[in-house]
Order: C-alpha cells, then structure tokens, then sequence
C-alpha cells in the first residue's frame, strides 16, 4: 500500500532533516564525524540547509519509526535505506528520481552490480555510499586454546560446524550467527542459499523457495544452534555487532561484514584476528553478499530537489570533494569497499593492505549484491528463518510453506521488479 504522499508542510527555507543512525553523537565518533562533515560543507555553499537527525539503529533499522513516520506524513526529506528495504519506499511513491542530479560521467562510475538495486527503469533513486561484503571473523586465541591455527580454518559447512565444536566451552560459543529477525538476518542469511544454487524467486517470476538448497541452508543454521555451538541470543543489539560478540570473547568465529574491521580496530584494539571466506556446503559454489546504505531523497518532502542535489553533491559528483568524501567513508570512517571506481582508484593502498586487502582480493571477487524485496517477501523469508533455526521446526515443512506464500504473493505483485 502506498505512504500518504501529501506535501508535508515546513517553514519556507527551513532546514532539511535527515535521518539516518550516524550523527550527531553516533556510537562511532568517526562516522559521526564524517556526516557532520558533509552537512557542513553544503550547509556553507548553499542556501538551502540541512540538519542531522541521529535516529538510534534499534528504532531505524529493526524498527518502525522510518516507515511509521512515512505513513503519517511526517517523513524526512533525506534518509539512508538499505537494497534489502528499498521496494517498501519506492512502490509507497516516496523517492525522488535523482538521476537528473548525476551527470553521466557520474553514472558510469558506480558498476552495475552496485547501482542496480537502486535502479528502476534505468532511473536512479538511491546512491550508494559503500559496499560491504560478508565473511567469517575469528579469534586468534580462541584457536591456539583449541589447539588450532590458520591451517584449521574450515573451508566447507560440515568443517564449520566441526572446528565450532572444538572452540566452544562453557564461556564461549564456537560460532555467531545473527539470530534477531529483520532485514539484516535475512541479508545474512541469502549466501547460504545461493551457495547451493538455491534462489527465493525463479526466472518464471514464481517462488523458487521449495528447494533441497532452502532447506539445506536453513537446517544449516539449525544445526549450528541445536548442537550448541551457537549462541540463540547474540550480543551488542545485533550480529552486526563484532566487537561486542567477538571482541567480548562471547563467540570464537562471527558471520559479520567488511565494517567490522574498523569496529574492532576503534573497540577491540588489541585484540588479534583473522579472516576466512565464507565456507560452502557439499558441491557448493563460493558467493557472499554485498550489501550497503544508499542516500535517498523524498518526493514529497519541503524541496526535492534540493534534497537531490545534496545526495548527488555528496556521493556522486566527479568533483575531487565527492571522491575524496567516499573514500573517507571506506577507509577513515569505516572499512567498506568503495562503490565507484573513482574511489577505489583514489584509494589506492587503502584497499589493498591488510584485512582490506584480503577482502579486496579472496572476498570481494565473490561478492552479489543484496536482494531487493518488498516487506511481505522479506518477512516470509525472515519467520523460516525463525521458525527452523530458533523454533526447532522441520526445514523442510518449513520451506514448502513459505514457498506456497511466497507465490501467493508473487502472483498478485505489481510493483518493482524484486532483484
């Protein structure tokens, strides 16, 4: 159902708020910094201004202010929106086309795999500020106490599940998988479907869900908490959380993303580490997922185009400022693969030394980006999930059922294309 799409009633020049769970005051004082940064520096050049509004992650992301605020007619005019989420804002009639905003030369620097599932009928209304592919976190010396080394890292499911039994003890458990419903499980969970070849949704435009792939990356994820090397309950507000997890020495491997380099290195400085791909079940192929927030502009906000110049002005001009201002978001204020070649070019080092670098050349290569689906498709996926890892239900029964919802609504959909 389409957001109330009336013009929302602000002071003639007032402020432009955006929303998004960074700053002020944000959790990471140098992301915090970085959007303080670019408000400023457009807030100095133009007339039009804009302020920051922090809205807590546990309120954006697995909450409902955003949309809630949308359904009452007292959304934002900028805010940040994931792939996975994208649908519910563009098919509610609430983005702006910001395509007028980025010259071509602009366009062509974010790689199709990127912008794609931020596109509609080749228009775009999202722009990307980062990519961030997922991969297996561990500790160093909750190996060595086991008795392991780089050499015991798993490359294969059945390998996990093994080497997370040999790291678990009374204190710890051997591997974190999220395990809090929302949009970022889901993400989490897509490779281990794909790994196996499996797929949500068929070519034909029917539910694929009913697939020995589905139930095998749902029993998976069981298996790891019914044998208890998995935690049922992660820490920190969510498995996106590493330093709280792994850092805390709660959990010896984590399934977490690119953005936990810097997180640990802030929150868990002297803690050592190290990285693995994601292992892949019995004749599986290797696949992560990237996925990654995007600036959005409202349709029906105060000034539009104002708010679509900002977003393009901030993330997707070929002026030095923009460039510069993507990097430093990757590689200063977060650890995140660039989404534009103009900005893995500046980088340079950045991206190649380190943890970086591994990611940049065993993990990245990997990479899919995030499924965009709409909110009935993401929760359907999301209560399997549920139901099978933390309910304790038959993967199978499960995945059958799911799929019969799946194409229930398939069948009576009309908005954008899911990707």
């Amino acid at each position: 159902m389409p957001f109330i799409n009336t013009r929302y009633s602000f002071a003639a020049g007032a402020p432009l708020k955006f929303w998004q769970f960074y700053a002020p005051g944000g959790d990471v004082p140098a992301q915090s910094k970085w959007f303080e940064d670019a408000v400023a520096g457009w807030n100095a050049s133009h007339d039009q201004k804009i302020e920051l509004e922090y809205v807590p992650n546990s309120d954006y992301m697995n909450g409902t202010k955003l949309s809630t605020a949308f359904a009452s007619g007292q959304g934002p005019d900028i805010f940040i929106v994931s792939p996975g989420d994208f649908l519910r804002y563009y098919n509610g009639g609430v983005l702006q086309d910001l395509t007028p905003y980025i010259d071509a030369q602009a366009q062509a620097d974010f790689p199709e795999s990127v912008i794609a599932n931020r596109k509609v009928d080749d228009k775009i209304f999202g722009i990307p500020m980062e990519v961030e592919p997922m991969a297996m976190f561990y500790s160093i010396k909750a190996f060595e106490e086991a008795g392991l080394n780089e050499n015991d890292v798993p490359t294969t499911w059945d390998e996990l599940l093994e080497v997370a039994g040999k790291l678990t003890t009374d204190k710890r458990y051997g591997v974190l998988f999220d395990t809090n419903p929302g949009y970022y499980q889901n993400f989490t969970w897509y490779p281990f479907l794909w790994q196996g070849g499996g797929e949500f949704q068929g070519a034909d435009g029917k539910s694929a869900f009913n697939s020995p792939a589905t139930v095998e990356a749902l029993k998976f994820w069981q298996d790891a908490v019914k044998t208890g090397v998995a935690p049922r309950q992660v820490l920190g507000g969510g498995g996106f959380a590493a330093a709280a997890n792994l850092g805390s020495g709660f959990a010896a491997i984590q399934n977490v993303g690119i953005w936990a380099i810097a997180e640990m290195n802030s929150n868990a400085p002297n803690m050592p580490y190290g990285i693995f791909r994601l292992p892949i079940p019995k004749g599986g192929k290797y696949v992560t997922v990237g996925g990654g927030w995007a600036f959005v502009a409202n349709a029906h906000g105060s000034n539009p185009d104002a708010a679509g110049e900002f977003c393009a002005w901030a993330l997707a001009s070929m002026d030095k400022g923009s460039i510069d201002r993507v990097v430093n978001w990757c590689t200063v204020a977060k650890s995140d693969m660039p989404p534009r070649q103009s900005a893995l070019q500046a980088g340079g080092d950045a991206f190649l030394a380190g943890n970086m670098g591994k990611f940049s050349k065993e993990i990245y290569p990997g990479t899919r980006a995030e499924p965009r689906v709409p909110p009935e498709v993401y929760k359907i996926i999301s209560d399997a999930i549920q139901e099978t890892m933390l309910g304790g239900q038959d993967p199978a029964a499960v995945a059958e059922a799911a799929s019969q919802q799946l194409d229930a609504f398939f069948a009576g959909y009309s908005g954008a294309r899911i990707l």
